[in-house]
């Protein structure tokens, strides 16, 4: 289960009442207009300024198709995703007289795949989204599953849809430009998929650690389509967050609190980093979780890099961030723990001096 250079691309699909199709490989915006599919006359390439060259080269690929492509250059990471910046794309589809047959492409990480759904979800009540996602958080979790949205001064996220895109393709010969703290927390997202359906994730993160951060690795290639294939089976199953899907949310309430109190200069990896040892010594504390299982997630997010503590003189600003978490139901808030790895369940209504004591064990203090 490896994609090199030269080996075919990998295709994951995602099934639901929109299916499509990820496609894992090198090369692959050749593939573009077969993804837009039949009808398409006009689309807007939606790329952050630090990809203005990417934009460009895939504007004029799609050009020399016979498309009549216009981009829309937006800012770097989570100030995209603000209603003024979709708004702008909004302006540049209205402008442009786009209409219910054409398409949005979003062309960048996370926080581009997630504005330019958006987007495409509300232009003229929903038109086809296409994803070339440019990091690896971008390719293994935010473009794949149709959720979109942007942030508030409020939190992150709380405006949005359900979306799913035309199809997404991860072009791994992207991540050779990423820089390796980007690499490194975009495995944060593959780590979750390891410790909530497939273990063997777990594994070669452990025994091959610098393997696991080299962008044109067998082992990343590996991890990449097997962290897709967790996500393809979850949201196949659950597109809109009634049940199962929301194991994915594993480490994402305390995650989401650490960006919202560090005003989104955390990464988002990095904050889920620290997001899935709280909640590991969460479930150890409620009794689901052993000792032992907490502390490989430590040990393996060490390996890879990645942050497991924060500081420790922020819990109310934190809990008042998770009370207004959109995986809370009223006054409930609700957690993703695991029984084993492998093996997610939820915990609600937790007592707040569990919580707090959890947070004493991934203090810096």
């Amino acid at each position: 289960m490896s994609t090199t250079a030269h080996d075919a691309p990998t295709v994951v699909r995602v099934d639901g009442p929109e299916p499509y199709d990820v496609v894992i490989g090198h090369r692959l915006l050749d593939r573009l207009p077969g993804v837009l599919g039949d009808g398409v006359r006009k689309v807007l390439v939606v790329h952050p300024r630090a990809l203005r060259s990417t934009g460009d080269a895939v504007r004029e690929d799609l050009a020399a198709n016979g498309y009549e492509a216009v981009t829309a250059e937006v800012p770097d990471g989570e100030e995209a995703k603000t209603a003024q910046v979709a708004a702008f794309c909004w302006q540049v589809l209205g402008q442009a007289a786009f209409t219910r047959t054409d398409a949005v492409v979003g062309v960048g990480g996370g926080a581009v795949t997630d504005l330019a759904g958006f987007v495409a979800a509300t232009w003229l009540r929903g038109v086809r989204v296409v994803h070339l996602p440019t990091t690896l958080l971008g390719m293994v979790d935010a473009a794949v599953g149709g959720k979109t949205g942007i942030n508030t001064a409020e939190g992150k996220n709380l405006v949005g849809s359900f979306h799913p895109p035309a199809g997404v393709l991860a072009d791994l010969s992207a991540l050779q430009t990423l820089p390796e703290f980007d690499l490194r927390a975009g495995l944060a997202e593959v780590v979750k998929c390891g410790f909530i359906a497939d273990p063997d994730i777990l594994t070669l993160c452990e025994q091959q650690p610098d393997e696991a951060v080299r962008w044109d690795s067998p082992v990343l290639a590996e991890l990449v389509e097997r962290a897709v294939t967790v996500k393809a089976a979850v949201v196949g199953e659950d597109l809109t967050e009634a049940g199962l899907r929301e194991v994915l949310n594993y480490g994402h309430t305390f995650g989401h609190a650490i960006e919202l109190v560090e005003r989104y200069t955390w990464r988002h990896g990095a904050a889920v980093s620290v997001g899935m040892v709280y909640a590991a010594e969460l479930g150890r504390l409620a009794g689901h979780l052993p000792e032992r299982v907490v502390d490989r997630h430590r040990t393996i997010l060490t390996r890879l890099g990645l942050p497991i503590v924060y500081r420790g003189d922020r819990w109310s600003a934190l809990y008042d961030a998770m009370r207004r978490d959109k995986k809370s139901r009223g006054a409930t808030l609700r957690f993703v723990v695991l029984d084993a790895a492998g093996r997610p369940t939820r915990l609600e209504g937790p007592d707040p001096a569990l919580l707090q004591a959890a947070y004493v064990e991934v203090s810096d203090t």
